[in-house]
């Protein structure tokens, strides 16, 4: 059964009256280098200096970026600009956002509260996307440093009748304890609720679901890792010690301020790449319906392209094929019977996922790359915003780009419910949950209290 609990979360001191704006961030790892110096330079106590300390020269196992954070965790907490909460509490938060394209403004409800940890295989935490062990690396160390958990995991639960958020917002004071606009117009919300009742209201009416992950899946499989060493240093009695735990942002996957965005494929480089020789091959396995290339570039049209992909893809699998110094891109949809060419092995949800499509028959089956190449950090990237995509490949920054549709909710939910993982990089929840809205000190000592 899936167990949720209130906590103590540590939290910028909001009474201060300091430009809260100024001090959040993205999860670490979608910060680029010169994202990571702006917010070094937006505010003294930006949660940067936490989650992705700079690298600097002379770095040793005693002075590192790791124990930069403990260091600069600590004083925080000390100087007050870290606060925890005297009672537990649960974190009802809303993000007012514009998603672009034309839709209408938004806002995606959410809770922040402490998750049981599971064991794989559970059932009850499903995971949806590939790990790699550098990155759960890195996070351990983290995590040891500072012991505490810096970043919320975004989970996913399925509530038809949205009986958690009414009960949250129905507790909720009108005047939220934090109330700020960032640079892009995303307003952010968060009220501290104290009341008893409502945990244990909340709790018994997820008892029974599972959670699963949208974003976070490298810091999910290492807050188990960190469990499991504490379990071996403190032991696993009593049941409810706090490193059993982890935080994590619930949203509802029925809330209508959900945003999934597409992850395009950029290529740095294809060896001995040619465009006929590709088409040729691809015809094998796709229609190919080619567009002429604006004189104006790539990106200024990228509307178009949009609209003819979904609109191709509301049938069948399809992408669009841009590639540097091409007067045409491609429309590739799928052939009929063309799934059978991926292989027996491959389970039928995984069959539907149009970037599992794009792995096997066009990287691997057209281009030539190995299941292992696909994961080669140095010729894959990955790019949610389509004009910045477009633009790079006119540019020549990268070689190719594979324009693809964003995948749906219940293709996500299928995969995870087979016990099956998707392609890194499948899915883009938008926007992504900031950090440093509440942080969760782990006090091997603690008892957490379960309703």
């Amino acid at each position: 059964m899936l167990t949720i609990a209130p906590f103590r979360g540590l939290t910028y001191n909001y009474r201060e009256g300091k430009d809260l704006s100024n001090l959040v961030a993205p999860p670490y790892d979608v910060i680029s280098h010169e994202e990571q110096q702006a917010y070094y330079q937006a505010d003294p106590h930006n949660v940067i200096r936490l989650i992705l300390g700079e690298k600097r020269t002379g770095d040793s196992d005693w002075d590192n970026r790791y124990t930069r954070a403990a260091d600069t965790f600590e004083r925080w907490q000390s100087n007050r600009h870290l606060i925890r909460s005297p009672r537990p509490c649960l974190y009802l938060t809303a993000m007012t956002y514009d998603p672009g394209n034309g839709m209408a403004i938004r806002t995606r409800w959410g809770i922040i509260s402490l998750v049981r940890i599971e064991d794989e295989g559970s059932g009850i935490i499903l995971p949806h996307e590939r790990t790699f062990s550098a990155h759960k690396e890195d996070r351990l160390k983290l995590y040891r440093a500072c012991g505490a958990q810096l970043s919320q995991i975004f989970g996913l639960y399925d509530d038809r009748e949205n009986t958690v958020l009414n009960a949250c917002r129905t507790s909720a004071d009108l005047t939220p304890q934090m109330d700020f606009q960032l640079a892009d117009g995303t307003r952010h919300r968060l009220w501290m609720l104290e009341d008893p009742l409502l945990f244990k209201q909340v709790a018994d009416a997820m008892r029974e679901k599972a959670i699963f992950i949208a974003d976070g899946h490298h810091r999910y499989e290492t807050s188990r890792n960190y469990r499991n060493i504490l379990r071996a240093r403190h032991g696993r009695k009593p049941a409810d010690k706090s490193y059993e735990f982890v935080v994590m942002y619930l949203s509802n996957m029925r809330d209508e301020g959900l945003t999934i965005l597409p992850s395009h494929r950029m290529v740095k480089r294809v060896p001995g790449f040619q465009e006929a020789s590709f088409l040729e091959k691809a015809e094998n396995y796709f229609h190919i319906k080619p567009f002429p290339v604006s004189s104006s570039g790539m990106a200024d049209e990228y509307e178009t392209h949009k609209d003819v992909l979904q609109k191709a893809g509301l049938n069948r699998t399809s992408f669009a094929f841009f590639h540097h110094g091409g007067d045409r891109w491609y429309l590739l949809s799928l052939k009929e019977g063309a799934h059978g060419e991926m292989g027996d092995e491959l389970h039928d949800s995984l069959k539907k996922l149009d970037v599992v499509v794009l792995s096997r028959l066009v990287f691997q089956g057209c281009l030539g790359f190995t299941r292992e190449g696909l994961d080669d950090d140095e010729i894959f990237h990955y790019q949610s915003d389509t004009p910045r995509a477009l633009s790079s490949v006119s540019s020549g920054e990268y070689q190719m780009m594979f324009m693809l549709n964003a995948t749906k909710i219940e293709h996500v939910t299928e995969v995870a419910e087979n016990g099956l993982v998707m392609p890194r990089k499948s899915t883009y929840f938008y926007p992504k949950v900031l950090t440093g809205l509440v942080f969760n000190k782990i006090d091997p000592k603690e008892i957490i209290s379960v309703p």
